[in-house]
Order: structure tokens, then C-alpha cells, then sequence
């Protein structure tokens, strides 16, 4: 029995021993958002901040097998499938096996262990001076995004040695700092990952400058390309961001003492998920998750233009904005790693797919020619010859020769790659000519005269008979079809006039006219209809319009009229565009006999007219202004949909078009001010232009139209509704005054919600000063549900004007009513 005993008081002391040893390492449990010193973080172990919205852990990404020690957005909102990553602790140096990798608190110090157990990223404090040790340190994963590292036992000693804002990888949270340590000389800046799939830093950040008060982005941390301007302390922004002005979702601010500078920026509205990331493009964008779309949508990005970015395709890598991919290699060339340029990382570039070789050798070589917008930034040597073929002959002999360029300046030559090509076809200024094996240039010099003769020998009699076959079929299309009809530019057809002439049926079916020119239905053989616009008063030589039209075409949105064709002959100039089947939303909104458009669809319209100008102000290669935005201008497909049409042809017009519309008297109609000032017309008329349209959509009537004396106010002012929105959105305090305003025949049949929106917006796009108007990319953010607006104040000189309008003087002029294509 006593040995018996005995053997029980082991076992048991045995498994008491066992417990303690196990109950010395704590696992971390379900939605912690701390690590201790005691704990770790292994395989798929994470921890979440309180309110769920980032997570810490392991991750991987895309399809590479690397990973990661990371924080991703945990929001129930926004889709963890992929995860949106917002920071990385090793983006240099990534583990295989996270089950055998370990995230914890050594010495005092946050640490990641690899597979050896070796640590390979710290947060690399002196543990000595904030005396921080294991055991009373804790890692905390804040609400914010901010992965805090703090030290102490109670609340009275607990201080903050270390936190992950202070090193942001390519993502700005709200709150974190930009900044210049003034002390240290030292920088916070955000790095682009290398590419979609590995987050080692790439060649792309953006900085405070340590002079100036502007933001940098630079390619290798040294090559600026684009900089936001100086800081407006009044105007809080930089004066060469203007995304910053009347921003409601956005809280920005600038701060210099004399320990450092940063810029910062939170959220009026803290409901709405927002961040700024330094992306692989070389561009800084502004994102905001949209609830209706479940998706992060663009709020701005600098530079706008991605051919902009400096370097962005590599050598020998050619840019283009005017279609995907934006990178291709030259003739002759390939990526010189197709995996990355598979990742969207085209910093490798291209190299030659035959190799220049020095000395004897019997590779012939030949020269490839390019046009450029730019020289290339790489450093060129002049060459002291006389002529282009001295020239080329340098160039040939030079094995170290890459290209050269001849001009009036003379002879360049490039032993260097060549950078910042670009596949545009606007704006050549310099034609370069790349050395490249003969080999690997198309050759139109192909003998093909033995295959071409043994074909013809053998068949040469069902030639004939085909032949005969297929002239006679020519004739008889002839007479029913168009003839003379080239492509250019791709899709877009150059029609002979005679053609257009036949389609139309002698231009005999107007469908409207407007400033740029009348408009005519007419069919295609293929029995498509067209609509061909005859434009008047062309100011342009036919090689500027082909071009400018050329431009027109390869501009296409789905709230944009696709353009078809044109004819240039002598003095015709017609444009041949999509036949829109419910014609304008004035011949709806102005006639009797025309659609009653409900609520929703003119929500619709607002919000894909918008989309339109967004895409011709922000994300062409060239700006464009429309100058002519009013109902007759935005057409209706067969669902409904809105297309802006008119837009580019205030350039083909040119001066004449300008003297038509600054020359209207009486109300300006849908003119901004600016037009009748004489300054600088921007994007900014087209918004002003917006804002009119806007509330005639709302309330199916002109704004310009005079009001009977019979439904003049009760004081007996006559009523001017830009004038009438504006007063009951700042001085009515019921929703009913708001539904007023509503076209009566919908019969209050509205969103109350969405048609103060649309009151708002109207008013701020018709404010006096360009300056107080929104961009077109903010307005759609607002119609979307991503921004909030504020109340807009009320327009001075629409006050002025509705005051005169009360003294019986004034004569009112309207535009004739017309349908634009």
C-alpha cells in the first residue's frame, strides 16, 4: 500500500509538474488584440484590433509561396478575398513556413523568427533606455491601424516605444505622419511595393520635402516627377493639388515647429474607410471603399497620367496611354523578365533579342525608328559631323552606340539606355533611331515570288473564274453601297461626301442643331443608322482636323457618343456618330410630347453625365472642355443610359464657336461667368454648365424661361429657380419645400435623400468663383454616396441677376431649342 502510495504522489506531481511548464506558454485567444511577453504569433494565428477593423498576421501574397508579417483591413465591409494589406514588417525578407516562423517579444523588442529561428525584422529599440524588458512589454494592435509597442506595469508608467505609423510601408492611414525630422534629418515616407505580388520596396515614394513645404514623389529616391505645390495655410491645401479643395471627406493639415514638418489628415465622417497608398504604378491614389459597389474606389491619384511616372516602363520600354498594356517593348526588343512585367513590375525594361556585338562579327544591324514626346532623360553625346548619314555611320561602326538622333541641333548619339519612351501619338518632338539586329526588324522585303508563281500556274483558271465572279458581285454592291471608305485610326472611317450624301438622303432628316452645326439621321449600308453632324464655321487646315478628329475617336466611354467616322473635303467637314434612339434629355424634359423621365432615371442621368466629363477632365491624355454641356447635349441610348456628346468640337470650331457663345445676351443660360470676363476658360465652365443642367433635370423646365405673372411668389417677385433652390436649401426648414422643386409631373415621387444631394451639388457647381465649384471627379464621388456635401452658399450674381429680373427690364433670351447627334 505505501509503495502504492508512493507511485500515485509521483504521478501526480508529475502531472501538476506538466501543467505548469504548459500553462508558461499562453495561446492567444479568439479576437486578442495584444501579443505579451509570454505569447507568440505562429501559422495562422492573428490578432484583431477591438472595433474588427485590422488584423496582424501572417499572409501571403498573391501567388507567390513568400510570406509575410502583416496588417490588413478586418472590416466586415470590405472583402478579406484578397486582403488589403496596410502594412508589412518584412517586406525585405520573407518566410516559407509561417507554422515554423514566430512573431513575439524578445528583450523587450517586438521580433520575427524564421524557420532557424533567426531573427530577421525588429522594431530595434534600446531596451537599456526606455527599460523595457519581456515581461512588462505588450504589443497592441489599435483601432486606427497603428501597431503600438508599449512599456510598463500600470497606467502611470505605460509608455509608447515603438508604433508602426512611425514606419508606414505604401499605405498612409488616417492619422499617421508624413513627415521631416528636422533633428535627425531624417524621413517618413511611403514606398510602392516592387510589384503586386512581393512588397520589398520598389523605386517609387513619396516625401516631405525638407525645404519646402510640398510633397515629392521620386523614382529611386531621387528623381522627382511630380510635387503638389507649396502649402495654403488659408486654403488648407497645396497649390498644385487641387482634389484638396472642397473636400468633405478628407480633413487635411499641414504642421512645421522647429523639431520637424508633416502633413496628416483624418476623416469628417469616421463611418467611411479611406487610404492613401504610394501603388506599383509610381502614382500616389486616394482610395475610398464604396458600400454599393463593394469595391475601393479611386478617389484622385498624382501624377493623373501614368506615362507621366518617370522610368515607369524601363529601358527601351515604350509608354502609352491609350490603351492596355501601358508598357510594351520596342521592336526588337523583349521584357527582360516577362514574369515581372506579368506583375506589372516594368522597372527591368527590355533588352534586345540579339545582343550588340563588338568587333568582326557577321550580325548586320539596322535602325529602328521611334517618336518621342521627350528627349530621353539619359545623358547624350553631340557629335561633331556634318550631315545625317555621317551620323548613322558613327552610330553603325560604335558597338557602345544605342541610338542617335539628327535635328537642327545636330548629331546625338546614346551609349546609354533610353528611358521615357512613349507610344503616343500626340506631341513628337524628337525622332530617335534605335540600333537593332537586322533579324529582329519586320522586313518588307520578302521574296515570296516562287510560292506566288507555283500557286498562279496551278490555279490559275479558277482565278479567272473567280475573278470574273467577284467583279461582277463589286459592280452590283456598288450601286447599293458606300465606295471610298478608308480606315484610320483604328475603327474610325474617312467617308467621301457623296457617300454621307447617299445615307442621308440629301441631309433631309434633321434630327436638331446647335452651335457647332446641324445634325442628320442617316443608314449605313449594313443598315445601321448613323447620326452625321455637318459642322460649320471649321477654322482648321485638313491635316490639323484629320488629326484633331483622329484624337476625338480614341476617346471612348460608355457616357460618351462613340464617334464613327468623318469626311474632310474642301470645305465639308461632317462627323459620323452613334445613332442615339431617344434622342436628347431636353427634347424629354421640354416637350409635351416627349418621356415623363422618372426620379430614378435622372438620377442616372446626373450621375453618368458626370462619369462623362470626369473621364474628358481627369483621364484623357490631353484635358478636355467640353464648352457647349446643356440638355441638348446629353443624349439617351435605347436603355436610357446618358452619352455627353459635342465633346472636343469647341477645338475644331475654334474662335468662331468661342465669339457665339460670349456674344448671348440676357440670361447666361448655362455660361460661367468666366466666359464673359475674358479669363482663362478651365474644366470649371463645364461644371458650372453641369450645375444648370442639373436643375433643369430636376425641375423639367429652362431655368432661363420667364415665369407667368400668375405664378409669380406671393410678394409678386417673379421666381428664377437657381435662385428658388438656393433659398429653401439654406433658409426652408421643412422636407416638403424640397419636393417642390420637383418637376410636378412626377408627382413628389422622389428619393428626398437623393434630390437634396442633387440641390447641393447643383449649387456649389454654379458658384461665381471657379475656385468654390468641384471638380467633375468630386461630384461623381457625391452621387456615388463616397463624399459627403456640405451647403452651399448662395451664388452672388444669380442673386444680382434674380433681383433684376424684378424690375421688369430685362428682356430674356434662350437659346433655340435643339438636338445635338
Amino acid at each position: 500500500m505505501q509503495m502504492l502510495s508512493l507511485v500515485t504522489n509521483i504521478t501526480l506531481m508529475a502531472v501538476l509538474l506538466i501543467f505548469l511548464s504548459f500553462s508558461l506558454i499562453v495561446s492567444l485567444s479568439s479576437g486578442a488584440h495584444t501579443i505579451t511577453g509570454n505569447q507568440s504569433i505562429s501559422g495562422d494565428e492573428t490578432i484583431t484590433s477591438k472595433d474588427e477593423s485590422f488584423q496582424l498576421g501572417f499572409f501571403k501574397a498573391g501567388n507567390s509561396s513568400n510570406y509575410y508579417i502583416g496588417m490588413w483591413y478586418n472590416n466586415k465591409k470590405v472583402s478579406r478575398d484578397p486582403q488589403t494589406v496596410a502594412w508589412v514588417a518584412n517586406r525585405q525578407t520573407p518566410v516559407s513556413d509561417r507554422f515554423s516562423s514566430q512573431l513575439k517579444i524578445v528583450g523587450g523588442n517586438l521580433v520575427l523568427l524564421n524557420e532557424s529561428q533567426s531573427i530577421i525584422w525588429s522594431t530595434g529599440v534600446n531596451s537599456s533606455s526606455s527599460n523595457s524588458d519581456s515581461a512588462t512589454t505588450v504589443v497592441i494592435l489599435l483601432d486606427d491601424g497603428n501597431l503600438v509597442l508599449r512599456s510598463g506595469l500600470n497606467n502611470s508608467d505605460i509608455i509608447n516605444i515603438w508604433q508602426s505609423f512611425d514606419f508606414p510601408t505604401h499605405t498612409w492611414l488616417p492619422g499617421a505622419k508624413i513627415s521631416y525630422d528636422k533633428r535627425t534629418r531624417t524621413k517618413k515616407l511611403l514606398t510602392s511595393w516592387k510589384s503586386t505580388e512581393d512588397p520589398a520596396e520598389g523605386l517609387f515614394s513619396l516625401e516631405l520635402d525638407p525645404v519646402g513645404a510640398q510633397y515629392l514623389i521620386k523614382w529611386n529616391k531621387t528623381t522627382q516627377y511630380w510635387t503638389s505645390g507649396s502649402w495654403n495655410e488659408k486654403d488648407k491645401l497645396f497649390t498644385l493639388a487641387p482634389e484638396m479643395r472642397l473636400n468633405y471627406i478628407y480633413n487635411f493639415s499641414y504642421v512645421s515647429n522647429k523639431n520637424e514638418s508633416y502633413f496628416t489628415y483624418s476623416m469628417y465622417n469616421p463611418s467611411i474607410i479611406s487610404r492613401s497608398i504610394m501603388d506599383v504604378s509610381g502614382q500616389m491614389k486616394q482610395l475610398t471603399f464604396l458600400d454599393t459597389t463593394q469595391q475601393w474606389n479611386l478617389f484622385w491619384s498624382q501624377p493623373r497620367q501614368q506615362c507621366d511616372v518617370y522610368d515607369y516602363c524601363g529601358a527601351f520600354g515604350s509608354c502609352r496611354e491609350s490603351g492596355l498594356p501601358f508598357c510594351n517593348c520596342l521592336t526588337g526588343f523583349s521584357p527582360r523578365s516577362q514574369p515581372e512585367w506579368d506583375l506589372s513590375d516594368f522597372s527591368g525594361g527590355c533588352v534586345r533579342k540579339t545582343d550588340l556585338q563588338c568587333g568582326r562579327t557577321s550580325e548586320k544591324y539596322e535602325f529602328l525608328r521611334i517618336s518621342s514626346n521627350n528627349k530621353p532623360p539619359n545623358s547624350s553625346t553631340s557629335l561633331a559631323v556634318g550631315t545625317y548619314g555621317e551620323c548613322e555611320s558613327y552610330c553603325l561602326s560604335n558597338c557602345s552606340c544605342n541610338a542617335y538622333s539628327y535635328d537642327n541641333n545636330g548629331c546625338s548619339i546614346w551609349d546609354t539606355q533610353l528611358l521615357n519612351l512613349s507610344d503616343d501619338n500626340s506631341n513628337k518632338i524628337i525622332t530617335i533611331n534605335v540600333k537593332v539586329a537586322s533579324k529582329d526588324l519586320p522586313s518588307d522585303k520578302k521574296d515570296n515570288g516562287v510560292i506566288i508563281g507555283a500557286v498562279v500556274g496551278s490555279i490559275l483558271g479558277v482565278v479567272l473564274l473567280m475573278g470574273l465572279i467577284w467583279f461582277l458581285i463589286i459592280r452590283w454592291r456598288n450601286n447599293r453601297r458606300f465606295i471610298g471608305q478608308t480606315g484610320v485610326e483604328g475603327s474610325l472611317v474617312s467617308f467621301v461626301y457623296r457617300d454621307l450624301h447617299t445615307a442621308t438622303k440629301n441631309f433631309s432628316e434633321k434630327l436638331g442643331g446647335g452651335g457647332f452645326g446641324s445634325v442628320f439621321k442617316g443608314t449605313l449600308p449594313d443598315s445601321s443608322v448613323v447620326a452625321v453632324k455637318k459642322l460649320e464655321s471649321v477654322s482648321q487646315g485638313e491635316k490639323q482636323f484629320r488629326t484633331e478628329v483622329s484624337t476625338i475617336g480614341s476617346i471612348q466611354h460608355m457616357n460618351l457618343v462613340r464617334l464613327r467616322g468623318f469626311c474632310s473635303e474642301g470645305t465639308s467637314k461632317l462627323l459620323v456618330y452613334d445613332y442615339m434612339p431617344n434622342g436628347s434629355i431636353g427634347a424629354h424634359l421640354f416637350s409635351k410630347d416627349g418621356l415623363v423621365l422618372d426620379w430614378k432615371t435622372r438620377y442616372q442621368i446626373a450621375l453618368g453625365t458626370a462619369r462623362g466629363l470626369v473621364y474628358l477632365h481627369e483621364k484623357c491624355r490631353d484635358c478636355i472642355i467640353h464648352c457647349d454641356i446643356k440638355p441638348e447635349n446629353v443624349l439617351l441610348d435605347a436603355d436610357l443610359s446618358p452619352k455627353v456628346a459635342d465633346f472636343g468640337l469647341a477645338k475644331l470650331v475654334g474662335r468662331d464657336f468661342s465669339r457665339v457663345l460670349t456674344t448671348m445676351r440676357g440670361t447666361r443660360g448655362y455660361l460661367a461667368p468666366e466666359w464673359l470676363s475674358g479669363v482663362a476658360i478651365t474644366t470649371k465652365a463645364d461644371v458650372y454648365s453641369y450645375g444648370m443642367m442639373t436643375l433643369e433635370l430636376i425641375s423639367g423646365t429652362r431655368n432661363s424661361e420667364q415665369q407667368q405673372q400668375s405664378e409669380s411668389e406671393e410678394d409678386g417677385r417673379k421666381k428664377f429657380f437657381p435662385m428658388q433652390v438656393a433659398d429653401i436649401l439654406i433658409d426652408g426648414n421643412k422636407d416638403d419645400d424640397i419636393l417642390k422643386l420637383l418637376d410636378p409631373r412626377l408627382n413628389g415621387e422622389a428619393s428626398l435623400k437623393e434630390l437634396t444631394k442633387l440641390c447641393k451639388v447643383a449649387c456649389w457647381c454654379i458658384q461665381d468663383d471657379e475656385e468654390d465649384r468641384p471638380a467633375m471627379s468630386q461630384v461623381e464621388q457625391i452621387l456615388d454616396g463616397v463624399l459627403d456635401v456640405n451647403m452651399p452658399p448662395k451664388p452672388r450674381s444669380l442673386q444680382l441677376f434674380y433681383d433684376n429680373i424684378n424690375d421688369a427690364h430685362v428682356v430674356f433670351y434662350t437659346e433655340e431649342s435643339s438636338t445635338s447627334s
